[in-house]
């Protein structure tokens, strides 16, 4: 069976839904999402959308917050777009009816580490949520828009898949759309566009703490890079220093804007120790606070620090974070009154998918935005609440120029070969599958998270190889299912991960490694895979 659109959408997340929108206008669009269509990153994000719009602001200000916190290796024209473009995708939002926090009828503007003024935008303490119900509803309600729900996506359709050789140097491969699973059906189904959009969100996953949702399994940047697309720096993994540590909390993530208000990090002493790592105390950025929250537990051999919230009014609390406040009431924790106890979760991979300023890969008609991708705009380490704003910025700047690859590109068709599954069989030894999993997720947290070394590293290579040969027999032997195909691209994402942290000697923003403590100026470049 196959399907054709004009536009094909891989993800439902705040960039893909943008980039339906816009193509929308245009021809014919296909979305498809593993799970629900309002399952993704965006709809997790608590803290908001960083942008300048009061008058005690600025556009350089915000400009050089994400140059410093990027520590050297933002591409300034891609963080000067997204800072200037900012206002207007905020008033695009509204006038499509998102309803932000105001105060005293102006947006209620709050303040996150690593920047300068109070610039985030934000819904409360459910900021992507809010976001993700806009898109979703005018996406529901558009007539050119079809949503595949339940849809995985396994491989790009490419030359590759047709006889010829590809590699990663050619400049003359194309996308043709994508190899889905049907998860209903368990069909493998070729899916036909123009032209292909990756918004497929992160890889938190890899890990075995994390703030992510189950669906961030690095699916989009694995099929990239399978299709011999070029990635870019995925040893930069921002681990969020403060997700509740609790049993059942599922990393719960405690949002940048909480400490923003005011709160207090408080060794197992009740202890505050910011003012030994950094002057600007729970405000510095995420990489600093994240490994000093790391050198607390190590020292004291404890497994969590504490969030202290205390000293604020409970109204205030109850107000600003009425999510994140019932969430920890909910594991018998009353932040008016309590300690939180937090530790770092891996939060956001700013390397990805290298795109362009108007969200072109390295392969024809195959675009991408938001986690996905590598833009540029984060560097080493990414500024609290930019994530929300180049996913939309980029997302319409990719739809702009994919209307007009679509216009003024002729693209040869072709007829794909059906998906072949002869020879594999149903098993149900999928046990193997769940603890390969979570091996890789404890080598990966305990060998390659917030502090490496070249032995960890070397470590987590040679096992994660091992993982990589299991999986893949055990993949040409079986018939294709979700779990599997997920595995598959977080062993791909681990080895993308490793090796690019083996390939930078120095430490820089968030990477961090025992064996080259300093930055070195002669890296000053990205680590292109």
């Amino acid at each position: 069976m196959s399907l054709t659109f004009d536009f094909l959408v891989v993800g439902s997340g705040s960039a893909g839904l943008t980039y339906a929108l816009r193509v929308a206008e245009k021809g014919t669009v296909g979305i498809i999402t593993k799970k629900d269509r309002a399952e993704s990153n965006t709809n997790y994000a608590q803290g908001g959308i960083a942008t300048v719009l009061d008058s005690s602001d600025s556009f350089e200000s915000h400009i050089q917050d994400t140059l410093v916190a990027g520590a050297g290796l933002c591409r300034v024209e891609a963080v000067e777009l997204i800072v200037r473009e900012g206002p207007v995708v905020i008033r695009e939002l509204i006038d499509r009816g998102a309803k932000f926090t105001e105060k005293k009828g102006r947006l209620d503007l709050g303040k996150e580490g690593g920047h300068s003024a109070n610039r985030i935008v934000h819904a409360a303490d459910m900021t992507g949520k809010e976001i993700e119900r806009v898109l979703l509803n005018q996406v529901s309600n558009h007539p050119n828009i079809t949503v595949l729900e339940h849809h995985f996506a396994m491989e790009l359709l490419t030359e590759h898949h047709l006889g010829k050789q590809v590699t990663r140097y050619d400049n003359d491969t194309h996308c043709y759309g994508v190899y889905a699973l049907n998860v209903w059906d368990d069909k493998v189904e070729k899916i036909y566009a123009k032209t292909t959009m990756l918004a497929t969100g992160g890889a938190g996953r890899v890990y075995l703490h994390t703030t992510n949702p189950e669906i961030a399994t690095g699916d989009g940047i694995a099929m990239a890079y399978r299709a011999k697309a070029r990635v870019a720096n995925m040893e930069f993994i921002q681990f969020h220093p403060t997700s509740l540590a609790i049993a059942g909390a599922d990393s719960f993530l405690i949002s940048e804007a909480v400490r923003g208000h005011g709160a207090f990090l408080r060794n197992k002493d009740g202890d505050r120790f910011m003012k030994l790592y950094d002057k600007r105390l729970e405000l510095a950025p995420r990489d600093i606070v994240a490994r000093a929250i790391d050198d607390q537990m190590k020292k004291s051999g404890s497994d969590h620090v504490f969030l202290d919230l205390t000293h604020v009014p409970k109204d205030e609390i109850t107000e600003h974070f009425p999510n994140i406040y019932n969430e920890c009431l909910n594991h018998g924790i009353d932040l008016a009154t309590d300690w939180a106890p937090v530790v770092p979760a891996a939060h956001y991979i700013c390397g990805g998918i290298v795109t362009d300023l108007e969200g072109r890969t390295s392969i024809n008609g195959l675009f991408a935005a938001g986690e996905v991708s590598c833009t540029g705009v984060h560097g080493a380490n990414r500024l609290a609440s930019n994530s929300l704003l180049e996913a939309l910025v980029f997302a319409k700047r990719a739809a702009n120029k994919a209307i007009d690859y679509f216009n003024n590109v002729p693209v040869e068709k072709h007829s794909f070969p059906d998906w072949d599954d002869s020879g594999t069989i149903d098993t149900e030894e999928w046990i193997l599958v769940s603890h390969n999993k979570r091996e890789l997720q404890q080598l990966m947290s305990g060998y390659v998270g917030i502090v490496r070394s070249d032995l960890r590293l070397e470590r987590a290579f040679r096992r994660t190889k091992l993982l990589y040969d299991e999986v893949e027999s055990f993949y040409s032997r079986n018939k294709v299912s979700v779990p599997l195909c997920q595995l598959r691209n977080m062993i791909g994402i681990a080895y993308l991960i490793i090796r690019s942290s083996m390939r930078r000697k120095e430490s820089r923003g968030l990477h961090y490694t025992t064996d080259y403590p300093q930055s070195d100026e002669s890296q000053n470049r990205d680590t292109v895979i």
